[in-house]
């Protein structure tokens, strides 16, 4: 799907407090100069940030980050943001690759990846926010025993999923269910992004990995 180009999404971000620049700046001092101590969880790919905003609205415990490449996405975000602040909440316009340019070994907590494009064709395996390059990615800045959790509609893309983490020295698999809404467990407090609640009105089930940083 193409993404509609918003000539205001970029100059807003730039202004905006809520959406931090300069974060290699911040490496290694996370939590003493943003958190403030707090954990810190981040979606990758957090869309317009319903998911993330819910979150950081119910846990004002732990600090969150939603990570969006797409300006024109971030910008939607940004908007609800300014309209209804929230203290434990701010935004990175970056893409997943450059992860490591910004956290230092340990110093996220969890990391949430939710209905991450599925790059269905074989040649781009690679691109795909659970393969085995971004788990490298994600092992790099969690700390031991932080948690990646992954949601999808897509079968065949929580298949490889799935099979990417069982493979991987540094994460192991410690819940996993294709049937989220109908799931006791894994459905408790379960908050939905803005795709599952358009999937899931289709009668589509849910998909849902949990993996621990070893």
């Amino acid at each position: 799907m193409r993404l509609r180009n918003i000539p205001a999404a970029d100059p807003a971000i730039e202004a905006s407090p809520y959406c931090l620049k300069n974060s290699e700046n911040l490496k290694g001092n996370w939590k003493s100069k943003i958190s403030g101590g707090k954990p810190i969880h981040i979606e990758i790919g957090m869309g317009k940030g319903q998911f993330i905003t819910a979150m950081a609205k119910e846990n004002p415990d732990i600090y969150y980050l939603g990570m969006e490449q797409y300006s024109s996405v971030l910008y939607r975000a940004l908007q609800k943001m300014e309209e209804d602040p929230i203290e434990n909440l701010a935004f990175l316009c970056y893409p997943a690759e450059n992860l490591e340019e910004y956290f230092m070994p340990k110093e996220l907590d969890r990391i949430y990846l939710n209905f991450s494009d599925p790059w269905p064709k074989d040649r781009h395996a690679k691109r795909r926010l659970t393969s085995s390059r971004f788990l490298d990615r994600y092992a790099a800045v969690l700390k031991h025993d932080g948690l990646l959790e992954f949601k999808t509609d897509n079968v065949g893309l929580f298949e490889f999923s799935l099979e990417e983490i069982k493979e991987h020295k540094d994460f192991e698999l410690i819940a996993q269910t294709f049937d989220l809404h109908n799931d006791p467990m894994l459905n408790q407090k379960n908050i939905m992004t803005e795709y599952e609640e358009k999937f899931s009105s289709k009668g589509n089930a849910i998909c849902k990995l949990v993996a621990k940083r070893l």
